[in-house]
């Protein structure tokens, strides 16, 4: 019985030993994960703020997408040199409720829901923050890191200024980003000289740049600039667009 006693206690003691040599690495794992969020927090935290007062040169996106195709035109213009068509199709189009939301559209949320993936529900702030900071594509890990980063983002700029970044890292064809470099491709001009109409078709082709065509629109795009156009009208007397005005 002594023997059998002994035998116990020594194989406690050899359990307890190896579950306290497996908690000091476990320990120090965590410990520098703890840094590694903290960092990685404060290093996005910093660059948001740096990105308010200075235009982005490049995004992870656009280096990606050159590299690739070894083509790149893009050329940032601020929002007070674009024609005013421009933002107001850009938010008849890909978010109405600019203005009125804090970085997510709980309605069109739900809406997304409710019809499932024939229905997107990214904000602007969504969209400026993965083409500015994340990867393209479905993916989960960055649906999470989009939801973390978009609350800072509108934390740290105007409503202006996420729009004014959005419009110049926008892709509108392959390998053609911004504004400027659409409205030149598209129609041989300036984005401070495009109408409305060629504003609603550059919007139309927002979801699918590479699959549409704002300089030989079909009867669909068509159809679709025509809407955008109508929204863009609508938002400007409403007063939706209230945020973004000079």
């Amino acid at each position: 019985m002594a023997k059998t006693g002994a035998s116990k206690g020594k194989g406690r003691r050899k359990a307890a030993k190896a579950e306290t040599t497996w908690a000091r690495p476990r320990a120090v794992l965590a410990r520098w994960f703890r840094k590694g969020l903290l960092i990685g927090g404060g290093t996005f935290v910093a660059v948001v703020i740096l990105f308010r007062f200075v235009d982005p040169p490049l995004t992870p996106y656009m280096a990606a997408e050159w590299y690739r195709t070894g083509k790149l035109s893009h050329e940032w213009r601020p929002l007070e040199a674009v024609a005013p068509p421009v933002p107001l199709a850009v938010m008849a189009a890909e978010d109405a409720n600019f203005c009125l939301h804090w970085g997510f559209d709980l309605n069109a949320i739900r809406a997304a829901v409710d019809e499932g993936a024939r229905r997107g529900a990214s904000t602007l702030t969504q969209q400026t923050v993965k083409n500015l900071f994340l990867w393209q594509g479905r993916s989960w890990i960055r649906k999470f890191l989009e939801t973390l980063m978009t609350p800072v983002v509108e934390a740290a700029w105007t409503k202006r200024r996420i729009l004014e970044v959005y419009l110049n890292i926008a892709e509108f064809d392959e390998g053609v980003f911004g504004i400027e470099a659409a409205a030149r491709h598209y129609f041989g001009k300036g984005a401070d000289k495009l109408t409305l109409n060629e504003a609603a078709l550059l919007a139309a082709i927002l979801p699918d740049p590479k699959g549409r065509d704002a300089a030989r629109p079909g009867p669909w795009l068509r159809k679709r600039a025509e809407s955008i156009a109508d929204g863009a009208l609508t938002l400007r007397l409403d007063g939706r667009a209230s945020c973004i005005q000079g």
